[in-house]
């Protein structure tokens, strides 16, 4: 149990070095087929956009969400803590990494914990995967929201990871009963989920029969956990693991583009967290147009995290200078007047989408 235990913890500490050092992301989130009608005459004063949203029932300064992105190694808690005090001084969102290796091992607790200590008003979210909730139950689900006073607890579906990994989990059976026992019997709000693959439309109507309050849709077109988990097997010591290496080459394009998901997900309910490939405000200004309620981001913000709280500071900035001009140009004074800007869709994310009446305009 103890090599589990250091194994689980060695393995995050390899995630966050492989996606700050290495080139892991994959394919096109859609973006570019994405345009937001011009208003000439935007009748609002870009020194007053109002960038703050409601969600979960908190008000957060802005729809920038900080993504998980790592905890459960003792060089990981320094990152851990600069993303909360971003998230602390800006009012924004955040969620943490996978407290999977601190369910296993307590003293890695604090490399998660850190994130309420540096952030007490923000909005945390706590993250555990859709397999360990199946085998431990509601009981390491309230041990993880306890870790960090969680204001909700997301349950990641990582399936493309798990078949990729040497040491994942190829049993997929029985995680939504479980994600519906967990909602049935826990107060604190759950969120689904996805790792960079997307949620079609039809896993979402499950999410929200199960009792899911949010779906984090983590579309396709950024980080590829497939990529990360085909660098590290071909770093792999143990010939065993080699194949996985073309394996995870093989399915870095597997999955379903942040906007195409987006559109699916966001048409049977919401709320909706937005994430996948967003690099820039003005993508963030798309999302929101399209019907999320936040956007995700991770990799942006990672090395930036990596190197100082001035350097993350003034990222964070960047992107809500340019979510502030792309809402000034829309003619939008807040966030929710987005949901009525006009949205061109060409390309093959159109063709994706298919027609939808009076929802998109040709171009």
């Amino acid at each position: 149990m103890a090599d589990k235990k250091r194994f689980t913890s060695s393995r995050k500490l390899d995630h966050l070095r492989i996606c700050a050092e290495e080139a892991v992301e994959c394919g096109d989130a859609g973006f570019g087929d994405v345009r937001l009608a011009h208003n000439a005459l935007p009748e609002c004063d870009m020194r007053n956009i109002d960038l703050s949203v409601r969600f979960l029932g908190h008000t957060l300064n802005s729809p920038l969400f900080v993504s998980a992105m790592t905890g459960g190694h003792p060089k990981t808690k320094e990152t851990n803590a600069r993303l909360a005090r971003i998230a602390e001084r800006f009012g924004l969102g955040m969620g943490v990494g996978s407290q999977r290796a601190a369910l296993e091992d307590e003293s890695l607790a604090d490399t998660f914990a850190v994130v309420r200590d540096e952030a007490p008003h923000a909005f945390i979210v706590g993250n555990l995967g859709a397999v360990q909730l199946r085998e431990h139950g509601t009981a390491w689900a309230e041990e993880a929201v306890e870790m960090i006073g969680a204001d909700a607890l997301a349950i990641h579906l990582n399936f493309l990871q798990e078949a990729i990994q040497p040491e994942g989990d190829h049993n997929a059976t029985g995680c939504l009963a479980a994600i519906t026992e967990l909602c049935s019997e826990m107060k604190t709000p759950v969120i689904v989920k996805e790792t960079g693959c997307g949620i079609s439309g039809e896993v979402a109507r499950r999410c929200w029969g199960a009792g899911a309050k949010a779906i984090d849709i983590g579309g396709w077109g950024g980080t590829s956990w497939a990529a990360v988990e085909s660098v590290r097997a071909g770093e792999s010591k143990n010939e065993k693991d080699r194949p996985l290496q073309t394996l995870g080459e093989d399915f870095s394009a597997w999955g379903i583009p942040t906007v195409v998901s987006l559109a699916e997900v966001a048409a049977t309910g919401g709320p909706v967290i937005a994430s996948g490939g967003i690099r820039t405000g003005i993508d963030m200004a798309k999302c929101l147009a399209l019907g999320a309620d936040l956007t995700g981001m991770a990799m942006p913000l990672l090395k930036p995290a990596l190197e100082s709280d001035a350097a993350l500071s003034a990222r964070v900035e960047t992107i809500h200078r340019e979510l502030v001009g792309a809402m000034f140009l829309c003619g939008a004074a807040r966030t929710a007047d987005l949901r009525s800007t006009r949205v061109y869709i060409t390309g093959k994310t159109r063709q994706m989408i298919g027609e939808r009446t009076g929802a998109y305009h040709e171009m």
